[in-house]
Formats: C-alpha cells, structure tokens, sequence
C-alpha cells in the first residue's frame, strides 16, 4: 500500500453523515459500507488525473448503486476532482451534487446511475470499446447486492464472459441488507459466488473493510487474463456507526443533528 488510508475512510465517512444530515434525505447506510472500497480504488488502483478529468486513457468507474452517490461524491472531491467545499450542497436546488450520479453535472463521473441493475452493462460497453481500440483502460463497476436480484445484472454477467473482458472488474457491496430487509429474505442471492463462476467469472472474496486485502485483490483481477472478474466484498451496512450498522431503517434515512454529533464520536 502506497498510503494510510485509515484518515481517508475517516474523512469519507465524515462527508458522508455531514453531507446527508444537511441534505436531510440521502443513503447512509449504503454509503457507509462501500467507503474501503472507493478508497482504495481512487487512491491505489485507479490509472486516474483529476486535472484531466476527460483523458481518453483513464480507466473508468461506474457506481451501479448510484444511491450511494455521498460516498463518490466524498472520494473524487477529496481527490481534487472540486471544491470539497462544494459537499455541503448535496441534494439542493441547483447543485451538481444529485441524489444519484448526474454525469453531465460533476467531473469525474463516467456515467449517470440510480435506476439499478444498468452499471454492469456500461462497463461491459467501455471495456468492448477499449479491446477494439487497442487502449488498456479498465472498466470498474460498484454493485449493490440488493441490486444483482436485477436480471439485468446476469445478462451483462452473460456478456462480459462471452466477449472475455478481462478488463473489467464488478465489486459486489456484499452487505446483506436492503431497502427494507435482509436480501436473504427479500429475495436470496446466494450462492452468489457460485453464479458468477457459472457464468464464466474469476469470483476473488474479500473482507470489503480491509484495504490491503481489497488492494490485492484488485492487483489480481488486473492480472487475470481472458475472463472478467468480480469481487464479492463482504461489508457491513453503516459501517463505523453502531446504532445504523447493519440496520435496513437506515437504508434511507437522514441522521438529525443529534445523531449526528453521536455518529462523529464514533469514527475511528
């Protein structure tokens, strides 16, 4: 690892609470989960220049789970993408800073997100794009596991192997609960390994709270060579806060300023 990260998923987790409490709607509990994961691709892994925002030769990263937007808009603020002073204004009339991904609105956004289940299929298109083109970049998309009851989701699975992008790379936020329940009553996923193997997938397991091992993990699926590969990142829904750890309520739901003050103490 080239950095300690552990202030920069302090400061994303920081963002992420300011930024919904002010907004007073927003996703914490999904944004939460996935801070690791966006910390590690854009400060480890990511071929990326914030002040190159457009460069042809970047690799790209999709948020499937575009109600997860705090999260991203956190990381590529903190990386100089804009202003972090802009974050406040997430939500608000006239602000770049939708409720979900708006590409044309905010640098640094490789696709506009919030109807689930599309992600998966624009990475397959960029990585088709970049094989016929001769370019290296890579196609990294986050997906939700509430998200791949999508059939959508198996159809780009489907492709993805069938046109062996090994140049793309699906993180699954493996977190157990969704809009309003477990996902293994909802709607059971599992064996969620087994499926992507099935459909012609490197399935690589990985602690989704762990940097290092999320950064070994992403150095494997760049080497791996004629399939594509998923991460099946197993994370914690609210991770870092107790009382919305692993609760479906806060799914959706803003902190008040009180809970807020409570969720700050509470950052490590």
């Amino acid at each position: 690892m080239r950095n300690d990260l552990r202030p920069v998923c302090r400061q994303l987790r920081q963002d992420i609470l300011e930024m919904i409490c002010a907004a007073g709607s927003g996703h914490p509990g999904g944004s939460l989960s996935c801070v690791e994961i966006l910390a590690v691709l854009y400060y480890e892994v990511l071929h990326i220049d914030p002040a190159r925002p457009d460069d042809p030769e970047r690799d790209r990263f999709l948020l499937s789970k575009g109600h997860a937007a705090p999260a991203l808009y956190s990381v590529l603020a903190r990386r100089g993408y804009f202003d972090p002073k802009l974050l406040p204004t997430l939500r608000q009339l006239g602000s770049p800073l939708q409720g979900h991904p708006h590409q044309d609105r905010l640098p640094g956004l490789d696709c506009s997100s919030g109807s689930l289940g599309q992600g998966l299929s624009i990475a397959n298109g960029l990585a088709l794009a970049a094989k016929r083109q001769g370019k290296t970049y890579r196609s990294y998309c986050l997906l939700g596991d509430g998200e791949v009851q999508e059939g959508q989701i198996w159809e780009a699975a489907m492709t993805a192997a069938h046109f062996k992008l090994d140049n793309v790379c699906a993180i699954v936020d493996d977190n157990g609960v969704q809009l309003d329940g477990p996902t293994a009553q909802i709607m059971n996923v599992e064996p969620l390994g087994d499926k992507f193997a099935a459909f012609g997938w490197q399935v690589l397991p990985v602690d989704g709270h762990n940097v290092e091992d999320l950064a070994q993990a992403f150095q494997e699926a760049a080497e791996t060579k004629g399939k594509p590969t998923v991460l099946l990142a197993q994370c914690v829904k609210g991770k870092g806060v107790s009382f919305m750890e692993n609760q479906w309520a806060w799914h959706g739901k803003a902190p008040s300023r009180e809970e807020l003050a409570a969720a700050l103490a509470q950052l490590v």
